[in-house]
């Protein structure tokens, strides 16, 4: 895969987790895994970051039931807009990208 089509796929990783959660990083990164380190690194540190939202938001979810589950639920949708695009603008560019606060669960 080229560089400029390895960008192209890490960036629109990015901006699908903005979207549909953990479902286009996942098949991102299974992908296209095989296509590049570039675009592999990406796939995954976007997995990782939209798992670890998804948990976020499922402990919101439970703890709504307490007003600070709703504080929670707003802090975690803030933060996915806000990495996710400092991402994808990173990726665009080809720099290498992790994201903050975010749970490894894949390498």
């Amino acid at each position: 895969m080229s560089p400029a089509d390895e960008k192209l796929w890490a960036t629109l990783v990015h901006l699908g987790g903005l979207f549909f959660t953990f479902l286009v990083p996942l098949v991102g990164f299974l992908v296209l895994k095989d296509r590049g380190p570039f675009v592999r690194a990406h796939t995954a540190t976007a997995l990782n970051f939209q798992l670890t939202i998804l948990i976020a938001y499922v402990v919101g979810a439970i703890l709504s039931i307490v007003i600070i589950g709703i504080f929670i639920l707003l802090a975690a949708y803030v933060l996915n807009i806000v990495f996710c695009i400092i991402a994808a603008v990173k990726a665009n560019r080809g720099e290498w990208y992790t994201y903050p606060l975010t749970i490894p669960f894949i390498r």
